[in-house]
């Protein structure tokens, strides 16, 4: 399983989104990989985010906090933001792993471009 996780400030757009995302997926030699995103529960209301999964037609995974914190320690690029106002090491890579599940392995650590970060994750599949 490839998991998608994306962080982004509030109302970021959803092509600031798809360019973050294809960016990371060309980083790490997947475009046209089947994925999903993930992200953390505080960001159900961000159109933005669902616009995005929508162009892409992956699925829009929202997890609670409490499973960003449980991957916290496999987190490699730790944001001071994220830390500061959600009490996690990082939105994306947290995401992108706890999305994956036991045995998670990030493929491409976090990067960041107008208001959104995103990392890849990979997991063991089914």
């Amino acid at each position: 399983m490839i998991a998608i996780g994306i962080g982004c400030r509030k109302g970021a757009r959803k092509e600031a989104i798809l360019s973050i995302i294809a960016e990371a997926l060309a980083r790490a030699d997947l475009a046209g990989e089947k994925a999903e995103l993930f992200t953390f529960d505080g960001k159900k209301e961000e159109a933005g985010l669902a616009a995005a999964a929508a162009a892409l037609k992956m699925p829009l995974m929202f997890l609670p906090l409490d499973a960003l914190r449980a991957a916290g320690s496999q987190v490699v690029t730790r944001s001071a933001a994220a830390e500061k106002a959600f009490g996690i090491a990082s939105v994306a890579e947290a995401s992108a792993l706890a999305g994956c599940g036991k045995g998670a392995y990030l493929l491409l650590p976090r990067i960041s471009g107008n208001g959104v970060t995103c990392a890849i994750a990979k997991g063991l599949d089914p």
